[in-house]
């Protein structure tokens, strides 16, 4: 960092100095800070800078339809925002949750109305349109079509699962990314620079409270600016006049860091945590268990993961594995939070690093697939029940050999009307030694039918 402190009143480049207005001081940092041009906003680069798609969209005002997906904070609202200052359109929000079908022709209407009056388009921002149902959104369909209105839409769901699919073919998607450590800290200096944070206070933020800010609040630049705020609000003045915002009042004003999670959140780090474990990688399962733990993923979820997981990876290769998960998943259902994390966290090691085998997932896999696509196979009529009278005289359970009653427990006989191999075990930690078993009884039906021998 080039100075010692970030200081009120410091010039930035490309910002315009408007006064504040008792009317701006009213309103929360964030949204007094709203960016009033491209120049001002700051981050998703892979989106604005020069050439990308989006840029080259709004640059030349040809767009119909923008879907804006991403973490809370990452500044979808602020780009809606400045798309219709640049544009020169009216600007219309909508919420997900409060607005119903008559909000939406209502504004549609007036933006009708006003385009004809005076030839200015109309910007219609839903935000969370997530919440809106398939009829609400359905309803956005024929307006977006013949240019009535330009949508944007905002949500932080993938939306891909939640908007409707004629609405995603006429849009632009873009995904925005958390902001980074670098984006919070310019975001910080700005606000401490800017007149309309702080009206009528001098303000010193130290570079080690700006670090810990940036650090502590995941990408979410309405967060940082939020603990900034919090932080000048509830500090008192020194005697030069100056409010300075120290890493101490920077860690006081910094509530519990959260983990933006959402379904998606949910569904993603599950699946590293899987995917991790899979790898046999245990420091990345451990980090991932931990991120859900923190995020307040259910417990019970997590246990029948491990439960799953030890049958579908771990397999025959360590069969203590299920029975370890097993025991997890009842004994964190028993004693709970937080101890329980200490369970998870020895099953999540113990699965991470035992040998791997999906050999019994592959074989129910192939066999479900005969059953479901190939004609079912007939039951051979010596493996058929016999204890029912009348039984045997239908021929059922005659010249049936009990394996118990001959050497090794183990008797050459037709099990399956058709040869078929479903388990191909492998040469993984315990599952080497069924491997061997497996192998020889197999060369044993060979040798068998080589011979023509029932045995």
């Amino acid at each position: 960092m080039e100075e010692n402190l970030f200081s009120f009143g410091a010039e930035e480049p490309g910002h315009s100095e408007i006064p504040a207005t008792d009317s701006d001081s009213g309103m929360p940092l964030p949204a007094r800070l709203r960016p009033r041009s491209l120049d001002e906003y700051i981050g998703q680069n892979h989106l604005l800078a020069p050439g990308k798609l989006l840029r080259r969209a709004i640059d030349a005002d040809r767009f119909s339809s923008v879907i804006l997906s991403g973490p809370p904070g990452t500044g979808k609202t602020s780009l809606a925002e400045v798309i219709a200052r640049v544009s020169n359109s009216e600007f219309v929000r909508l919420s997900g949750v409060t607005s119903s079908v008559a909000d939406v022709r209502k504004e549609i209407a007036q933006a009708v109305t006003r385009r004809r009056i005076n030839g200015r388009r109309t910007i219609l921002f839903v935000d969370e349109i997530h919440r809106f149902s398939r009829s609400q959104q359905d309803s956005l369909l024929p307006d977006v079509e013949n240019g009535n209105v330009r949508l944007i839409g905002a949500t932080t769901h993938n939306p891909q699962f939640y908007v409707v699919g004629a609405l995603l073919s006429r849009s632009l998607v873009f995904l925005l990314q958390p902001l980074t450590e670098d984006d919070i800290l310019t975001l910080l200096r700005r606000a401490v620079a800017d007149p309309r944070s702080f009206p009528g206070r001098r303000v010193e933020l130290e570079p080690d409270a700006a670090e810990f800010i940036a650090r502590t609040c995941e990408g979410d630049g309405r967060r940082s600016l939020n603990a900034l705020e919090i932080a000048v609000l509830t500090s008192d003045p020194g005697a030069d006049g100056v409010t300075r915002v120290t890493r101490e009042v920077a860690e006081s004003s910094v509530q519990k860091k959260m983990i933006v999670y959402g379904d998606d959140g949910h569904y993603d780090t599950a699946s590293a945590f899987i995917k991790s474990m899979r790898g046999s990688d245990a420091d990345a399962a451990i980090y991932y268990l931990a991120k859900m733990l923190h995020a307040g993923e259910d417990i019970r979820f997590i246990a029948r993961r491990l439960v799953i997981f030890a049958a579908e990876d771990v397999g025959n290769a360590d069969p203590r594995a299920l029975q370890l998960a097993t025991s997890a998943m009842q004994a964190v259902e028993m004693i709970g939070l937080p101890e329980a994390n200490l369970i998870l966290s020895q099953a999540t090691l113990y699965c991470a690093t035992a040998p791997k085998s999906n050999s019994a997932t592959t074989a129910i896999i192939a066999a479900q697939a005969d059953v479901e696509k190939d004609r079912v196979q007939p039951v051979p009529l010596h493996l058929r029940d016999s204890h029912y009278a009348g039984a045997r005289e239908m021929g059922n359970g005659v010249g049936y050999q009990y394996p118990h009653d001959h050497e090794g427990g183990f008797v050459v006989q037709d099990y399956l009307s058709v040869e078929k191999r479903y388990y191909e075990p492998k040469n993984s930690g315990y599952e080497s030694k069924i491997k061997e078993r497996v192998e020889y009884w197999r060369s044993l039906r060979e040798y068998g039918k080589d011979d023509g021998a029932d045995r």
